[in-house]
């Protein structure tokens, strides 16, 4: 009888260590300093993937240029991240999406995200808790179905989602004729939604400047309308592609 009892009870320690209670499936994180250092630790402890939804409001997360993000970029973790149009517009914005690029990150941008989340190798996701408190907070949620749930969410919204491309990487035309970095830059913002006036103050350069590159481009693809100019950008690989 002892030794039944004994095996009964492995096979339900065995069983509750498999099944995580339901209260254990999510974790509520208050405080600027806990959800700051929750989010670097997906991160830390992603091995495949890492998703992201950004906005142009950080509040414990103040962007995607952190250490953690960068190990984990080293270790070979994938990046897929959608930022809201308006982080171009922030004086740090254009900066950190080159870094990420430079990692070989793909970056995407759409007008507004529904919310920031973060998903972890399809396991762990971290998304805020909306509060009228001034104590930042966030829900930290483990395999389940709402787990399924917020990565369809991403995947819904990384499909809507136009790719961005900065500086030359990937442009297989060369010659005295071809865009350089800078003309690229300027086609990826203008088709992300940026006015002219917007993609010279984040590229720092002048107004008329942004104007007579795209007016060059169109001349260089036979072109008389910024409409076509997309369209040959897009044929002749001069901007990201989804993949």
């Amino acid at each position: 009888r002892a030794e039944l009892a004994a095996a009964l009870l492995a096979e339900e320690y065995r069983a509750a260590a498999a099944e995580p209670a339901v209260h254990d499936l999510v974790e509520v994180v208050t405080g600027a300093a806990a959800v700051s250092q929750r989010f670097l630790q997906l991160q830390l402890g992603a091995t495949e993937e890492v998703c992201a939804l950004v906005t142009d409001k950080p509040v414990a997360v103040t962007g995607m240029e952190n250490d953690a993000e960068e190990q984990a970029a080293g270790r070979g973790v994938r990046y897929r991240v959608v930022v809201e149009r308006s982080v171009l517009d922030l004086p740090s914005g254009i900066t950190e999406l080159t870094a990420a690029l430079s990692r070989d990150e793909q970056v995407r941008v759409v007008d507004r995200v529904p919310t920031k989340l973060v998903v972890a190798d399809r396991s762990l996701a971290l998304v805020p808790l909306t509060a009228h408190s001034s104590e930042p907070a966030a829900l930290v949620v483990h395999a389940s179905g709402l787990l399924e749930l917020l990565s369809g969410l991403f995947e819904a919204v990384w499909r809507d989602a136009l790719p961005l491309r900065l500086g030359a990487s990937g442009v297989t035309e060369h010659g005295p004729d071809a865009p350089d970095g800078t003309d690229l830059e300027i086609l990826s913002l203008l088709l992300a939604g940026l006015t002219d006036a917007s993609v010279a103050k984040q590229l720092d350069l002048g107004l008329r400047t942004v104007q007579r590159r795209v007016k060059r481009l169109m001349e260089l693809t036979g072109v008389t309308t910024r409409l076509q100019l997309g369209w040959h950008a897009y044929e002749r690989d001069w901007v990201a592609r989804k993949h």
